[in-house]
């Protein structure tokens, strides 16, 4: 009986993320060459779904596709190759599993905390934590 009153009072305390079943989606990226560049409008929606520094996921991109790359004043990023955009879409979902979504529970609720010189994935549905490389 205390057991099961016990598991009840945990189980309220839960955040309501836990219980959610809706599927995250990666957005896809919208963009178009011009010349040798390529450029992608929605990157910054794309950072801010997936929760992170926009600085961080460009650092990522940029050197998974080893291509030079920059956002531009209007907010457009512009590499500097012709790029398919569906290599771009599948190193933004490698980087969505590597960074954002929980390696235990699949769920994108987490942040990168660094405690001393370790940088951790923290899950705050499920509570779990996992080392990440903290630089790129």
């Amino acid at each position: 009986m205390e057991y099961e009153l016990l598991l009840k009072r945990a189980r309220e305390r839960l955040p309501q993320s836990v219980f959610e079943k809706e599927r995250f989606e990666i957005p896809k990226v919208k963009g178009h060459l011009e010349g040798n560049k390529t450029i992608i409008t929605n990157f910054l929606q794309i950072a801010s779904v997936l929760r992170r520094e926009t600085e961080h996921l460009l650092k990522y991109v940029l050197k998974e596709l080893a291509t030079p790359g920059e956002i531009s004043r209007s907010g457009l990023l512009v590499l500097g190759a012709k790029i398919p955009a569906s290599r771009i879409n599948d190193k933004i979902k490698q980087y969505a599993h590597e960074f954002v979504l929980c390696p235990d529970c699949g769920k994108p609720d987490t942040e990168i905390k660094k405690e001393g010189d370790f940088s951790f994935l923290k899950c705050s549905a499920c509570g779990s934590k996992h080392p990440v490389k903290s630089k790129i």
